[in-house]
């Protein structure tokens, strides 16, 4: 079983922590099956075109996964290969022409040949057969998982005013100004700051503005660091148009913090206990963390009974389920 374990500079966070934990969690996951991490070099180049695939024969391998799109055009079979999302589909005017033109000559092809698509959240089954063309019963869902150190305890933040939080890139897709907008809209007599992760921008800081509360730019945060902001946070704001499962939700629900997520975001694990909206509409919005604002009471209730059942989406859970989609192939191959 060959994995392609490259890191390269055009994977996101996200997928570069899915693939990290994949390769360290197979061995305890499936000791039954010998994963061989292969492929080395960034995307488009010699090394992925011609290197990669020779490795992967010299491999001797039953079975490859590629973790990404970001594949060589020639490809030992049988493969699976994870779709984490279709995002540049789906708002192609937000991305440039090149993106289009590898799903076309690259995406589209790779998930057709494959003998499973493995999505993070059913979601995406219907983006897989209606942007790629591929068959339903050929997608498997394996959710994304969470690191149970997030569950130990730790020295609280120290907040000088209640503060909701958003953790994630600033790329268009992410639909931030919804979020500031509708902040900055909350009942002028509410006091409430909105920490997002990333660098300053003076110019939004500028344009978004309350009497009782401030835009915090939080930098890049550690682990840790991160798993002390959800746990101090009044609510976590997902306002994204789409993802394809969205860690930093789950992460934030299996401390029992109040997820506020727009309805093209929110993984369907954790949509039961979270509060929805839609991406478009920044009254809804302002009207949901106004609410939370006034009176938490409820938000907090209602994420505390996600918890617990929410603590099973482990990384640990994630390999499993991953390794159980080989097996499959293998056995049918």
């Amino acid at each position: 079983m060959a994995v392609d374990a490259r890191t390269t500079r055009r994977m996101s966070v996200g997928v570069r922590k899915y693939l990290g934990e994949l390769i360290a969690r197979l061995p305890a996951a499936a000791p039954d099956l010998r994963c061989v991490p292969i492929g080395r070099g960034e995307n488009f180049g010699v090394s992925e075109q011609l290197g990669l695939p020779l490795a992967i024969v010299r491999s001797g391998a039953r079975l490859v996964h590629f973790p990404t799109t970001y594949a060589p055009l020639l490809r030992p079979r049988p493969y699976v290969v994870t779709i984490h999302d279709l995002i540049h589909l789906r708002y192609a005017a937000l991305f440039g022409r090149s993106a289009a033109l590898h799903y076309r000559f690259v995406g589209v092809p790779l998930a057709r040949a494959a003998r499973r698509l493995i999505v993070g959240d059913e979601r995406t089954i219907a983006d897989c057969e209606a942007l790629l063309g591929a068959r339903p019963e050929r997608c498997r869902v394996v959710p994304l998982g969470y690191d149970p150190e997030l569950l130990e305890a730790r020295e609280p933040l120290v907040a000088e005013q209640p503060f909701l939080f958003y953790a994630g890139n600033h790329k268009p897709h992410k639909n931030l100004g919804t979020l500031f907008a509708a902040w900055a809209a909350i009942a002028p007599q509410r006091t409430i700051d909105l920490r997002i992760t990333g660098n300053a921008d003076p110019g939004i800081a500028q344009r978004y503005w309350r009497q009782r509360g401030r835009l915090i730019f939080s930098g890049h945060l550690t682990p840790a660091e991160l798993h002390r902001h959800y746990r101090a946070a009044l609510a976590y704001v997902h306002p994204a148009l789409s993802e394809g499962f969205g860690i930093p939700m789950l992460e934030a629900a299996v401390v029992g913090t109040p997820v506020i997520a727009s309805a093209g975001a929110i993984p369907s694990i954790v949509r039961p206990y979270a509060w929805i909206f839609d991406p478009s509409d920044v009254g809804a919005l302002t009207a949901l963390l106004d609410e939370v604002v006034r009176d938490p009471t409820p938000f907090a209730a209602r994420a505390a009974e996600g918890a617990r059942p929410l603590q099973a989406y482990t990384w640990d859970r994630f390999a499993a389920g991953t390794a159980a989609v080989y097996r499959e192939v293998i056995e049918c191959s």
